[in-house]
């Protein structure tokens, strides 16, 4: 079966690029706000998103920065939206696109948007 023709043949590829990277960037947010962090593990979390997230179809590269803010009394914090900087690349044939999401102080939140499309 052509996937392609069968399930996304009535959007563009800009538009395939777009919807790869917003749907592994929701997943991704969902997926590890909550996950205990501290300084001691947060590259080894940022390597493990990348890694996991780099699986998928479409998805060319993953940058994921981990923003550690305060500590708790208890030597970890959880992973929340607003210490997430995080670039999905995704590649549909010619089309590359570049979803980002990272905390915007104007907004006070952390923002998912289309950064580049190639």
């Amino acid at each position: 079966m052509d996937v392609n023709e069968k399930y996304f043949s009535n959007i563009t590829k800009r538009e395939r690029a777009i919807f790869e990277g917003g749907i592994s960037m929701g997943a991704l947010f969902h997926q590890f706000v909550g996950t205990p962090v501290n300084e001691a593990t947060r590259e080894n979390l940022e390597r493990t998103i990348e890694d996991s997230f780099r699986l998928q179809p479409a998805i060319e590269d993953v940058e994921v920065k981990i923003n550690l803010n305060d500590n708790t009394e208890f030597d970890y914090i959880s992973l929340s939206g607003d210490m997430l900087d995080v670039r999905i690349h995704t590649l549909v044939d010619d089309v590359r696109a570049v979803i980002r999401i990272e905390f915007i102080e104007e907004l006070n939140y952390p923002l998912m948007y289309v950064e580049e499309i190639q």
